[in-house]
């Protein structure tokens, strides 16, 4: 089977994003595989699989926000910012519902955020995980990113458990979060669960789990949750160019603004007179110069 788009995958806890890759790699007898938004392995949930020429797609998605829904426990602190490092209790009194609300609103908008050692950011061309896992720790810088919303939707005060919905930019780290909320309410956070709920434009409902994906590719009715490369564009406009302007932009060249039959602006999804999806294009110098074949 020739495959070419993208697979939305519900990602099971205990497999790295690259091995997600690997088993659509073996299942599909294809090479070209990538992944868009790494989940630790511990964290389930939307993983986009890129298959064949959609992999050329990884480094222009244009939908680069996240959003997670993660369970912390207060009370706890972690040298890696969740359960699965060394925890230790703090023996601090646990803050009332208000008292995390109030301290949620100081994490909402634009904000700076310390990158945790346990991650995949490089330092001297060594990424920070395999630093820490040598016990060594070093300086990093905080960086800006932007939480559009963050909720809180549950909360056992008699354990400490917080559940929270939080849609936020690329680059932001939950459990680093998690951390600095239970920093601000004085008595630690860990996170104990993360799941990703929605990432590149894709929601967790259109995902598929690879047990269902290997079942479904047996039965011959894989196919059909291979969402078109294109899917991952729909953000920008469209435009359907004549056949001779199709050869000429699968080509390579660049097409006269005036000669189409619409108005171009901005990145645009370029689609040849059959409908298929030739690529994106973007206006320079009063023509529409290919950005990205596929």
């Amino acid at each position: 089977m020739q495959v070419n788009g993208i697979i939305c995958l519900d990602k099971p806890e205990g497999i790295t994003s690259f091995g997600c890759c690997a088993f659509f790699r073996r299942l599909l007898g294809v090479k070209k595989v990538g992944h868009a938004g790494t989940l630790d392995p511990m964290a389930t949930g939307v993983l986009p699989i890129l298959v064949g020429r959609a992999t050329r797609a990884l480094s222009l998605l244009p939908v680069q926000d996240k959003r997670y829904t993660a369970t912390l426990r207060l009370g706890f602190v972690s040298d890696t910012q969740d359960i699965w490092g060394s925890v230790s209790a703090t023996g601090c009194a646990l803050p009332s519902l208000n008292e995390i609300k109030e301290a949620l609103a100081r994490f909402k908008g634009k904000i700076l955020q310390t990158p945790p050692m346990m991650s995949a950011l490089k330092h001297q061309g060594a990424r920070l995980y395999e630093l820490a896992r040598q016990g060594i720790e070093v300086e990093r810088s905080p960086r800006p990113v932007t939480v559009y919303s963050l909720e809180l939707t549950d909360y056992d005060d008699s354990t400490g458990e917080v559940t929270l919905d939080c849609h936020c930019s690329k680059g932001t780290y939950i459990r680093t979060l998690c951390a600095d909320l239970g920093e601000l309410l004085g008595c630690g956070g860990v996170m104990t669960s993360l799941r990703r709920t929605m990432a590149s434009g894709f929601a967790i409902g259109e995902c598929i789990t690879m047990e269902k994906a290997e079942e479904l590719y047996k039965s011959g009715d894989f196919e059909r949750f291979i969402k078109p490369i294109d899917t991952a564009f729909t953000c920008y406009g469209e435009i359907t160019v004549s056949q001779a302007q199709a050869v000429r932009f699968k080509n390579g060249g660049a097409l006269s603004l005036d000669r189409l039959k619409s108005r171009v602006d901005g990145i645009t999804r370029v689609y040849a007179p059959d409908g298929g999806f030739l690529g994106l294009g973007k206006p320079e110098n009063h023509q529409l110069a290919v950005l990205k074949l596929f």
